[in-house]
């Protein structure tokens, strides 16, 4: 699965679910908690979408902002993911 592919997928999950997302540029977005995007539980929830979609575990020492708070931090951090499956 291509970045494009995996930053669609999250792009779409992540407006889908969180009604803030809406209305800014999910991928020039340098913060989700920061612009107040995703909250705490919405972390769980993406972290939720991740394991199911891209099939892969996401353990609790990796819910950090560096893999998850932003659309290219995320990207990243399931392409290195899949890559070591």
């Amino acid at each position: 699965m291509t970045e494009t592919d995996i930053k669609a997928q999250l792009t779409q999950f992540i407006v889908d679910n969180f009604m803030l997302a809406r209305s800014v540029d999910v991928a020039a977005t340098p913060s989700f908690l920061e612009a107040g995007i995703i909250d705490s539980t919405g972390v769980l929830e993406l972290v939720q979408f991740i394991e199911d979609t891209f099939s892969l575990s996401v353990a609790d020492e990796e819910m950090l902002p560096d893999n998850l708070d932003s659309l290219a931090n995320l990207a990243r951090f399931i392409q290195q993911k899949t890559a070591q499956a």
